[in-house]
């Protein structure tokens, strides 16, 4: 996609001094600065983007972008520069704006979905459900950019500049409908703004990324600015009231003069869920809708996955289409790669899933969820990463001790820190009767080895990931590739 040449000031954006230089393209990253470019000095975690400005100015950066922070950082360079300084209070916000004034093009119906689990699949569901309608769609979040249009992501919900971009290049394509994940990072980093939102889902909330925000509240507070800051009165909320948490959001949203459309097991619900029942490869599931009962087939393991088909579906109403085809098209729905995947099978009938779960709800509602599909023992390996919330690491142990059969505790991606002390940390609250297993590979072999008729086997954590981060490096490593190698050995296959 050709990137089109726009005055500083079609960008929202007003320079000291009135400057209003011809800009033609955005950076946040000074490598990236070609002559002409806008580049975000913005504040980090760790340093200033101010600590950058020089070297995009020598790269003949146009116009920069930054707060009074990041302007003093640079104030020998920047003194006599021609070129246009803008100095916000909030540049993140005035990023995110000037950025889809930029690019400019977006879907037509844009939806997202935040929470602590179920992003990943509500995103991928309302896909479907839009491409099994006739429209051209894609969804974006954890897994890239799927869909009538692909491109990879660095992260859950990019920086402003690339979903912008990825947004107006799909437009371009011919898509009309996009599904996005909200993580509560690039809420709270504004990375949204600017996103023409019509319509949003509220999946759970549970305890994770408490290594970014400073506590529960802030975390929860960063979830719900996809309802009090980027969608506007009128617009749709889909939220699912039987979790924590959930009554409070519905309140919020309604507060915030959204239409409000409620999932859960009370009669009051929108969606009301009537009854599941569970077989070896999905679930029937029993729901009321707009006064009439459904009675579908899901081909999807996990009792939680009725909610995000559900807001799933809630996503695609609000977005325009109608009840009846949207809910014909649910039993058509496949499951995210990663996601409570069924990914071999033993000669003995014994099956392993692989799951995303890394957080102690997810761990919880992974293993749950599984419990009535299986006959036998539920075996779990599962480790935790390193650089991340300490906290969590004896509450994933304790969720896998107290809801599975066996328990292997293993390296996840251990990244800096030493895999022995994150293990121990596990290991607490997995209890004595755990088995510790450092080698992710091994751990693997050594579960589906243990794997009896009527078992089944969760290899939780690292989900649709192909690597392993150790150190600074990254391996090479598959968990269901792993697990199929695994099963073909044990059962003579190769």
């Amino acid at each position: 996609m050709t990137e089109a040449v726009k005055p500083l000031s079609r960008l929202g954006l007003g320079a000291i001094g009135g400057r209003d230089p011809d800009i033609t393209g955005i950076s946040v990253d000074s490598r990236t600065v070609r002559p002409g470019h806008l580049f975000a000095a913005l504040p980090g975690s760790a340093l200033h983007g101010g600590e950058f400005i020089q070297y995009a100015l020598r790269m003949d950066a146009a116009a920069v972008l930054t707060d009074a922070a990041g302007a003093a950082l640079a104030a020998d360079v920047l003194r006599g520069w021609p070129g246009a300084l803008i100095v916000a209070e909030d540049p993140r916000q005035a990023l995110a704006g000037a950025a889809a004034l930029f690019y400019e093009r977006q879907p037509e119906k844009v939806v997202a979905v935040t929470g602590t689990s179920g992003k990943t699949s509500v995103a991928t569901f309302t896909r479907q459900i839009w491409q099994t309608l006739g429209h051209q769609a894609i969804s974006l979040g954890t897994m890239g950019v799927e869909g009538d249009y692909e491109a990879r992501l660095a992260h859950t919900t990019p920086e402003p500049v690339t979903l912008h971009r990825i947004l107006a290049a799909a437009a371009q394509a011919g898509v009309t409908h996009a599904a996005m994940e909200a993580s509560s990072h690039g809420l709270d980093q504004r990375r949204l703004d600017g996103v023409r939102v019509m319509a949003a889902a509220f999946t759970n909330f549970s305890q994770d990324h408490l290594d970014y925000h400073a506590g529960f509240d802030e975390y929860f507070a960063a979830k719900a600015l996809l309802f009090t800051h980027i969608l506007s009165a009128g617009d749709a909320a889909i939220i699912n009231v039987d979790g924590e948490r959930g009554r409070q959001m519905a309140d919020i949203a309604r507060e915030a003069e959204l239409l409000v459309t409620t999932i859960g097991t009370d009669a009051a619900c929108d969606f009301r869920i009537l009854a599941q029942r569970y077989d070896a490869t999905g679930q029937e599931l029993r729901f009321a809708h707009a006064g009439q009962s459904h009675l579908i087939r899901l081909n999807l393991i996990g009792g939680f996955q009725a909610e995000n088909v559900l807001a799933a579906a809630g996503l695609a109403m609000a977005a325009g289409d109608q009840a009846g085809p949207v809910i014909a098209a649910l039993p058509s729905l496949q499951t995210v790669r990663g996601r409570m995947q069924l990914v071999a099978q033993r000669a003995n009938g014994a099956a392993v899933f692989v799951d995303y779960a890394h957080k102690p709800g997810a761990v919880i509602a992974a293993l749950q969820s599984l419990r009535p599909h299986v006959m036998g023992r539920i075996i779990v390996v599962l480790g935790a990463g390193g650089d991340r919330d300490r906290g969590k690491r004896p509450l994933m142990g304790q969720a896998a001790r107290e809801n599975a059969d066996l328990v292997y505790v293993t390296d996840d991606n251990p990244r800096t820190e030493d895999p022995a002390a994150i293990r121990a940390e596990v290991m607490a609250g997995a209890g004595p009767e755990a088995i510790e297993v450092g080698d992710r590979a091994e751990a693997i072999l050594r579960a589906v080895d243990s794997l009896e008729p009527g078992d089944a086997l969760l290899i939780a954590g690292k989900g649709h990931e192909t690597g392993q981060i150790i150190g600074g490096d990254v391996f090479p490593f598959d968990d269901a590739e792993q697990a199929s190698v695994a099963v073909a050995a044990l059962d003579g296959k190769i």
